[in-house]
């Protein structure tokens, strides 16, 4: 019986899927997920890959899968092991043709891909997909890999004038009954991942649990039930509640939404309800999102090196105290502080103070931007890695912006927290 497997990695979704859709063709599909172990390891910069809030979200993520696969007659196969140790066995055992999995380039995830690709029959073939995209790479101005403006301005423009979104991937049809296989495999909990459990802080602005069920629902909320995307701009810059952005990133970063279905809810919501300078600005920020994709398939990994992809030459420090106050919330800035407390707290921060947080450990204590980078990817819910590096070279005059800026924290504070509400929620101790 021919037998696909689709190998899920950040793409943990049923709609708009194209390996699932393409996977779903053959006779037999069985879907496999792994707790990959190196991902909660301690990295080189002393904070472990992933820490509890993002583990959390992710084995929700993966509940929500399992439930919406069964649906659909697919069994999903969840390990708590290293993939190259596993797929040759499974190949194997179900005599598996085909294997579709969503593309990456970032050189462990690339590494992984290729030593499973050794390690079974070369009678197999592998698909992969380029899905985390809103432009695809077979369509858009440029060379991927070599043509990427250096100024994210010119790839925007171009993209909008030249490359048509591509319609979203049906969810597969209901598979026979008959070819599907039994799973004796658990998601791993909290505790085999290496946490304790934990509740959710109640003033944090993601309480939002994962899965591409909750994704949806979000939309449904920000777009249709409050009408919030007609005013996306002009509230984007908030720092309280849950409602002043999106928070779509975090179903985005792993997959449970697609770019692509975000940006046809958005049209639809403009043929229907509105369109304004706030709709576009949220596909703006889709856009983005691409481009530091682009960098990264562009760049390799100059975008982890401490001279970034511009190559630049500093001075950095690493001062362990200033690594230790800037983590725990006790710097001079209050503004700074505030942010980093939530993000240590609830694994969230907003847009605005990610850019503020990231200018002051960079720029004003002048220390190595990679550690902020990395503690960002151990911490934060939404991490991404091309938008997290990215962003964080962007801030620390390694990347991308043309004009190198420095954040005033004091005057930020005075213009998006003037009435230190913010800050009086995160720095005053809290009575719960």
């Amino acid at each position: 019986m021919e037998t696909s497997l689709i190998w899920f990695g950040n793409n943990l979704r049923v709609h708009d899927n194209e390996a699932l859709h393409s996977a779903a063709k053959a006779k037999r599909v069985i879907a496999v997920y792994f707790f990959d172990p190196r991902h909660f390891q301690i990295n080189p910069f002393g904070f472990k890959k992933t820490e509890r809030f993002r583990a959390k979200f992710l084995q929700e993520t993966v509940l929500q899968l399992k439930t919406d696969l069964e649906k659909l007659n697919i069994t999903l196969l969840v390990y708590h092991e290293k993939p190259e140790n596993k797929i040759p066995e499974l190949v194997k055992q179900f005599n598996i043709n085909h294997v579709f999995l969503q593309n990456e380039w970032t050189s462990e995830e690339e590494h992984v891909i290729k030593t499973v690709e050794n390690r079974v029959s070369k009678a197999v073939t592998f698909h992969k997909t380029f899905d985390q995209f809103l432009f695809h790479p077979d369509d858009i101005p440029f060379d991927a890999h070599s043509q990427i403006p250096q100024v994210f301005t010119v790839f925007r423009k171009k993209c909008e004038k030249h490359c048509p979104v591509r319609p979203c991937f049906d969810k597969p049809a209901l598979k026979p009954t008959e070819n599907r296989i039994e799973s004796t495999t658990e998601i791993p909990t909290l505790e085999n991942l290496g946490f304790s459990s934990f509740e959710t802080d109640h003033r944090s602005a993601f309480p939002f649990e994962g899965g591409e069920k909750i994704a949806l629902q979000r939309v449904q909320h920000y777009f249709w039930d409050s009408k919030k995307l007609a005013y996306y701009k002009k509230t984007r810059n908030g720092l309280v509640g849950t409602d002043y952005s999106s928070k779509f990133s975090a179903w985005l970063a792993n997959g449970s939404i697609s770019a692509r279905t975000i940006y046809w809810e958005v049209k639809r919501f403009e043929d229907e309800i509105k369109k304004n300078q706030d709709t576009y600005w949220l596909i703006f920020e889709l856009i983005w999102r691409d481009y530091f994709k682009y960098v990264s398939l562009k760049h390799g990994n100059q975008i982890f090196k401490i001279d970034g992809i511009l190559q630049k030459d500093y001075d950095w420090q690493t001062n362990k105290t200033a690594k230790e106050d800037w983590v725990n919330g006790e710097t001079a800035d209050d503004f700074v502080n505030a942010n980093m407390i939530e993000l240590k707290q609830t694994g969230w921060m907003s847009n605005r103070g990610r850019q503020n947080v990231a200018s002051y450990w960079s720029k004003h204590l002048e220390q190595d931007w990679r550690i902020g980078a990395s503690y960002f990817e151990a911490m934060l819910i939404d991490y991404d890695v091309h938008s997290n590096w990215g962003n964080w070279m962007y801030n620390s005059g390694v990347g991308n912006d043309p004009r190198n800026r420095t954040f005033n924290t004091k005057r930020q504070a005075e213009m998006y927290d003037p009435n230190k509400k913010f800050q009086s929620l995160w720095l005053q101790p809290t009575l719960f």
